[in-house]
């Protein structure tokens, strides 16, 4: 059984155009659910490199590319997400975003060069190929409900048989990936509420319903869910991110607006959060006399890896990158509607180290300087490539069946040897070059 493609040569060859393409997305951001000229532009280079279908307009602005190779096997899908974030870019760097207040702060664009690149890789190795290489260019990760929803709709996953998934992650230096079995993304829920006072003279406040006393009391007692009514063994947070009330120093405020967000991985858990938050704001308001309204929006679901497609992540990623760079990845309480691919077919979500102080990949996610080390991007297109390719070389073999492992029977041949060898793109050089 042939595990991995003979050699990464393809792969290794569009390095320099996928960082190319992830500058050009880098420069030229678009927000969830507005990714037109994203679209657009995504679906223009698939055709280019020469795929079987590209198709537009998936779940809104999502784009999903086919790829057929000659030999019979299964459908294996690959995703990437496509949209930016609203924050404004601070690098100085040629490739920084011309959009005012837009900008690629979770490597998103870096996703969907490498997903890019992958497509070069399958559409110049189709003879060798097994099955069908199904690539998903998701819109709106960043906000719920997110874009896999409707490109679920859309018909995305028909007839796939597994799916995988990678996030660059500066969290993890540059040459280190990982995973694990089971949860290893939060659930992801926000709410909404608003406390309506009796607003008055600052100087006068015992003719006044304080909105702003009462906002401030709920945020003071919404801290103790996690600390008192929640198991200390269950993960859970819950933060309150804006607080909005008030127009002058001397006016008590009659309208008090907060929004926060819970993560958890369990439903009772993340059930007992809600009805806890709802208690305490019934019972602040009731206190100060106010009156309220509380909107929760439930969002993703947690993400949760197929144990045996986590099994086949730290085989194939061994065997590629060497044991010392694979690492078990701690849940996170971030969150991510790839979760919604994984509720349907076996998948495993993994994660690419792409932190590097050389490069001046630093700064965390969703930070105005974020910026990657975009010898990452290759890293991540061999690892989609390996994962595909060794699940589809287990269904050829016959191997593919729940409950019975054949991810043991890697075998140490010759080409499987050749794939691992180094990159001959050394791209920290280059990108630093970009930086002057």
């Amino acid at each position: 059984m042939r595990d991995f493609p003979a050699s990464d040569e393809t792969l290794e060859r569009h390095m320099p155009d996928m960082v190319e393409w992830r500058r050009h997305l880098h420069r030229h951001p678009e927000l969830s659910f507005r990714e037109e000229r994203t679209s657009a532009w995504i679906a223009e280079r698939l055709r280019a490199i020469g795929c079987d279908e590209v198709r537009a307009g998936v779940g809104g602005t999502g784009v999903v590319a086919v790829i057929r190779g000659a030999k019979p096997g299964p459908v294996v899908a690959l995703r990437a997400d496509i949209d930016a974030l609203p924050i404004q870019d601070e690098k100085d760097v040629p490739y920084r975003s011309t959009v005012p207040g837009v900008m690629h702060a979770c490597g998103h664009d870096a996703h969907t060069a490498a997903l890019l690149g992958v497509a070069a890789h399958y559409a110049a190795s189709r003879a060798d190929m097994a099955g069908e290489r199904r690539l998903l260019f998701q819109p709106a990760e960043e906000v719920t409900p997110g874009g896999a929803l409707g490109m679920i709709a859309d018909g995305a996953l028909d007839g796939v048989s597994a799916i995988y998934g990678v996030h660059l992650w500066t969290p993890l230096p540059f040459g280190t990936v990982a995973s694990a079995p089971g949860p290893v993304m939060a659930a992801e829920d926000e709410f909404f509420l608003e406390i309506r006072g009796k607003g008055g003279h600052g100087g006068m406040p015992h003719d006044t319903v304080d909105a702003i006393a009462a906002g401030a009391a709920f945020v003071q007692a919404a801290q103790t869910i996690v600390s008192r009514s929640v198991d200390p063994l269950d993960p859970a947070v819950v933060t309150i991110g804006t607080f909005q009330a008030g127009t002058a120093s001397n006016i008590v405020a009659e309208v008090c607006r907060l929004a926060g967000t819970v993560r958890t991985f369990d439903a009772p858990v993340r059930a007992r959060v809600q009805a806890r938050l709802r208690e305490i704001a019934d019972a602040v308001c009731r206190q100060f006399g106010a009156a309220h309204s509380l909107d929760w929006r439930g969002g993703y679901p947690p993400v949760v890896n197929d144990e045996r497609e986590a099994e086949r992540f730290f085989a194939v990623a061994r065997r590629l990158f060497g044991g010392d760079a694979v690492q078990r990845i701690r849940p996170l309480m971030a969150g991510e509607d790839f979760a919604y691919y994984l509720k349907r077919v076996p998948g495993c979500f993994m994660f690419v180290g792409a932190g590097s102080e050389e490069c001046g990949a630093v700064y965390p996610h969703h930070h105005p300087r974020f910026d990657i080390d975009e010898r990452a991007m290759l890293y991540a297109a061999r690892l989609l490539t390996a994962m595909a390719d060794h699940y589809a070389a287990e269904a050829a073999s016959g191997l593919i069946s729940r409950g019975t492992s054949g991810i043991h029977r890697i075998e140490c041949a010759a080409a499987v040897q050749a794939s691992l060898t180094e990159g001959r793109y050394h791209g920290c050089e280059a990108h630093q070059a970009g930086r002057q």
